[in-house]
């Protein structure tokens, strides 16, 4: 490919994420194969089937083919069970925390490898380092257990235990990981679908809502902090707010309502190439006129 090379950032979100498809799509009718990828959270898993070769249309086959099916997901669930009585019991009695590592076995598409270097793209994916107060970023070794480490949403899904370390959701430190990829390409997009409360659906939130609500404008704050220091050259946030964390099932709604974010982005990237082309050029009349 000529031209500038490109880099993306999927960020964190649950089911908001799965905008991100678009994003994949839009890159693939552009012609676009990024150099970098980066993600949290559910950013982190759409950037895993980008980097392992599938196209925009495979991953929403895949999705819709699931996510689309009550059935199908059931089957996945009740796969994804506990093995055994002990394994149930380890840590204590846990009915709220799903163990995010058999949750990912079960649905994750056979083209997303066991290990990062398997990998067509190289990716980095994040996770928060619980005990060590830090960000934890993930390139090398073992995929998976990175994979469901971005995703271990606090009081949904267990922490998971990698390196000595206990982690958890990479949206807590990170939740659109631009800045870990903004050397690595020519121009950096970052897709952020964090959302925000809204009272489209609900004026009177639960202890539910406002939990996962805080942590959103908590996100927000992050990423706004994140803007004012180096923002990336093309920022995409679709209209996901309405959507909560776990509306997977809600894919076609969702999907279609973001859909303008394609030509969205299909034009923001001619806007930052054409400007870099006009910059150069005139570069280039300066040193003639010098």
């Amino acid at each position: 490919m000529t031209g500038p090379t490109f880099g993306i950032a999927f960020g964190g979100g649950g089911a908001r994420g799965l905008a991100h498809i678009h994003i994949v799509e839009a890159l693939d009718e552009l012609g676009i194969k990024p150099v970098a990828i980066a993600g949290s959270s559910i950013g982190a898993i759409m950037g895993a089937g980008m980097a392992s070769g599938m196209s925009g249309k495979d991953i929403e086959d895949y999705a819709r083919s699931i996510l689309g099916r009550r059935a199908e997901v059931a089957a996945r669930m009740w796969r994804s069970r506990p093995g055994t009585i002990a394994e149930a019991m380890q840590g204590g009695i846990r009915v709220s925390q799903f163990n995010i590592e058999r949750i990912l076995k079960a649905f994750l598409p056979e083209a997303i490898p066991e290990t990062f270097a398997e990998l067509k793209i190289p990716l980095k994916v994040t996770a928060t380092d619980y005990f060590g107060h830090k960000l934890a970023v993930f390139d090398d070794g073992d995929l998976h257990s990175a994979l469901a480490a971005s995703a271990a949403i606090p009081a949904v899904f267990r922490p998971v235990t990698r390196d000595d370390r206990v982690l958890i959701d990479g949206g807590i430190y990170n939740p659109v990981p631009f800045d870990l990829i903004e050397r690595a390409a020519d121009i950096i997009i970052a897709i952020d679908v964090v959302g925000a409360p809204s009272e489209a659906e609900r004026k009177h939130p639960t202890t539910v809502d406002l939990m996962y609500g805080a942590t959103q404008l908590m996100m927000q704050s992050i990423i706004a902090h994140k803007l004012n220091q180096r923002p990336p050259d093309i920022l995409i946030r679709p209209p996901v707010s309405k959507y909560r964390v776990l509306d997977f099932m809600k894919i076609d709604t969702l999907m279609a309502e973001t859909e303008e974010i394609k030509d969205e982005l299909k034009r923001e990237v001619e806007r930052v190439v054409e400007a870099r082309e006009g910059a150069a050029t005139k570069g280039k009349r300066g040193k003639k006129a010098g």
